[in-house]
């Protein structure tokens, strides 16, 4: 978090990318790829459905009266099954291994955000695939899903100290006595959504109900990066808000492409191509 980079390379490539970035659960777009072929994203709307056809318009047919059987009152008639409610739909199951995979443990950390932001901020309409493309570009998903069955990661994610040492890195000098990243000289951006302890002091929330607000925690990280992406009166299902609040996250449309490509796969089973994961600088 945190990194600045230069503008991307040219401003066709920068409208492409706005172009993906707001992700609107409860819609339906069309959204091309490159290869021409058109994508269904279930989260993503930008029209309103097509009215109904004026039923004046045809006078409707005569409905059609079937004959039916006479039944003796003496004869009792049983159903041959009970007829019961339909059982509700089930939740999305992670998806399978390879490049698209979540591991278990992160997909349900990444859906338990989605419903925690729900509460807390619901004029928001962040979406678990948006917390997941953070996750995915920050830290491949805590190194493919590195932590135990409450999301405790197995080994600290602890980013480089931000010393200046790297092109276009901000230098921010230790905030916290090293309580969060170990480092007493310069802050690090920690845990598997890589929140700097100052952002962490402001954002960081508890994500799973223990009491306690760990960056290390894949729940209390995801839930604390929605959170993050949603202050401030953020609309994450508006194109223009959620580009705003992904740049807030890291200054570079290269890493907004990345984000806003990560997610769309997740919502539509796709893998992204080369051309949508640019390099973060």
């Amino acid at each position: 978090m945190g990194r600045h980079s230069k503008p991307t390379e040219s401003k066709a490539r920068r409208n492409s990318v706005i172009a993906l970035a707001g992700l609107v659960p409860g819609g339906l777009v069309a959204v091309s790829n490159v290869d021409g072929v058109s994508a269904a994203l279930p989260f993503l709307t930008t029209a309103k459905a097509s009215p109904l056809t004026d039923s004046a318009a045809e006078p409707a047919a005569e409905p059609v009266q079937e004959a039916k059987a006479v039944v003796p009152e003496a004869a009792a008639v049983t159903p041959a099954f009970a007829v019961t409610a339909p059982a509700p739909e089930p939740a999305p199951a992670p998806l399978p291994e390879g490049p698209l995979g979540i591991p278990a443990i992160n997909f349900d950390a990444y859906r338990s955000a989605e419903r925690v932001l729900a509460e807390r901020d619901p004029s928001c309409g962040i979406s678990w695939m948006q917390i997941a493309g953070i996750g995915r570009v920050e830290s491949s998903h805590a190194n493919g899903g590195q932590a135990d069955e409450k999301g405790n990661l197995l080994e600290p994610i602890i980013g480089l100290p931000l010393d200046g040492s790297l092109p276009g890195q901000a230098v921010i000098m230790d905030t916290d006595g090293g309580a969060l990243d170990g480092d007493p000289v310069y802050d690090r951006a920690v845990g598997p959504t890589q929140f700097i302890p100052t952002t962490w002091a402001q954002f960081g929330i508890d994500g799973n109900g223990d009491g306690v607000a760990d960056p290390q925690n894949l729940y209390d990280a995801a839930a604390s990066t929605g959170h993050y992406l949603c202050d401030g009166g953020t609309d994450m299902r508006d194109i223009v808000s959620a580009t705003k609040a992904i740049l807030r996250y890291n200054n570079s449309m290269a890493y907004v492409a990345n984000v806003t490509a990560w997610s769309l796969a997740y919502s539509t089973g796709v893998n992204p191509s080369s051309a949508d994961l640019p390099r973060i600088h």
